[in-house]
């Protein structure tokens, strides 16, 4: 081993930070501890059947194209799929298969954005809170994160405009707004189409791009699906960011993103230095698939798993947690968010928690600006029905006795 290891790391590599929810996970691994801290889909959504079949045909009739190496851009036919029979007809976007590319799950569409818009000190703004795997990445870059607090329809348009006005009278401009406005994880708040025609119209009297992040969109349990920044847009304003992990399974780990030509052709160049392309395997696995018309009836059959498990998460609730502590009921996705009384820390909590065998992800690690302290996460999809009850009956217990 060298002897200056310490002082030979890159500046990017000292801004690395270790996930916050890997990391408790392994506090979580003992079978006693009933974890509601990791967002793992179902194992009994996955179609394990339904995907043997399809891949039994794909080996015996196309093995040496998905054995082989394959585009950056991605596999054609499951570009194709996407574009002509998800995107145009039911999301309104006028795109072509130009404006898309497959990348190796949506965390590796964080990370390349991040790469060819982030230079260390740029200005981004983030919903507080929002998703920390992508915060992660953006500080990777070294970002200037700026929180805007979230109310009941997400990002608050009014702090939005104060701090973009802030902006423009230093002399600065944020390279993108980063939002995820279907079931927001770890808030589990959806915005709704007003709200998003408004922040819509911040990003253009401003002059910056909306980066949508929509990992949970189809996973809508009642209400009426809102239409997505980019088809609002149609202009190339807006780069929105989708993946098969919660819907299909995340083993794929395929994603895509969405964007001008433009954008696409720089993530592109990117993705070559990064891993040359995302696996043609597990990307024709999933083009086959759709093509078989599956992917109805396996989101169906998970809405309904799901939106059962949230409201017994929410009766066990309502039955159990004392007086103080509230929570946010989701119209869909996989998360819902708890608040404590103010005077209490979820850190502090986390390992009282264990002692209980019940997890969690603390709140705080959703924030860019170092607050929600007395906010937790909480998944509900993972784990049976009555391991839910029982999960939350622990929880309960350990809030009650260090309120």
């Amino acid at each position: 081993m060298v002897s200056d290891l310490e002082n030979i790391w890159s500046q990017s590599s000292k801004r690395l930070k270790r996930s916050v929810i890997r990391e408790l996970l392994k506090l979580t691994a003992s079978p006693e501890v009933i974890s509601f801290a990791g967002g793992l889909p179902a194992p009994d959504t996955f179609p394990k059947e339904d995907l043997k079949d399809v891949l039994i045909e794909m080996m015996d009739k196309e093995s040496n194209f998905v054995l082989q190496y394959g585009t950056t851009e991605g596999d054609l036919i499951l570009r194709k799929r996407l574009v002509e029979n998800q995107y145009r007809p039911i999301e309104g976007m006028d795109i072509t298969i130009d404006n898309l590319v497959i990348v190796t799950a949506s965390q590796q569409a964080l990370d390349l954005i991040g790469k060819i818009f982030i230079d260390p000190g740029d200005k981004i703004i983030v919903g507080a809170p929002s998703y920390l795997g992508g915060l992660a990445a953006f500080r990777t870059y070294g970002a200037d994160m700026v929180g805007i607090d979230l109310d009941d329809e997400g990002m608050d348009p009014v702090k939005l405009e104060k701090a973009l006005e802030e902006m423009k009278a230093a002399g600065e401009k944020p390279k993108f707004i980063y939002i995820i406005p279907d079931f927001q994880n770890p808030t589990g708040i959806t915005m709704p189409e007003s709200r998003r025609i408004k922040v819509l119209e911040l990003a253009k009297k401003y002059d910056v791009l909306i980066l949508e992040d929509s990992p949970y969109r189809e996973i809508r349990f009642e209400g009426e699906h809102q239409k997505t920044f980019f088809a609002l847009d149609n202009t190339g304003q807006v780069i929105t960011i989708g993946t098969f992990s919660k819907i299909l399974c995340p083993g794929l780990r395929i994603g895509w993103v969405i964007a001008d030509k433009k954008i696409i052709d720089k993530i592109v160049m990117a993705k070559q230095a990064a891993d040359l392309c995302t696996s043609p395997f597990t990307q024709r696995l999933a083009a086959r698939y759709l093509e078989k018309e599956l992917m109805g009836d396996l989101l169906k059959s998970t809405v309904a798993k799901y939106r059962e498990k949230r409201d017994v998460m929410i009766e066990a609730f309502e039955k159990y947690m004392p007086e103080g502590v509230s929570w946010v009921k989701p119209q869909g996705g996989l998360f819902l968010f708890m608040t404590l009384p103010e005077h209490m820390d979820s850190e502090k909590l986390f390992m009282k928690a264990i002692e209980k065998n019940v997890a969690y992800v603390i709140g705080s690690a959703f924030y860019a600006n170092d607050a929600g302290h007395n906010k937790l996460r909480i998944n509900f999809s993972y784990v049976d029905k009555e391991t839910i009850k029982e999960g939350v009956k622990r929880l309960a217990q350990v809030i009650r006795e260090n309120m």
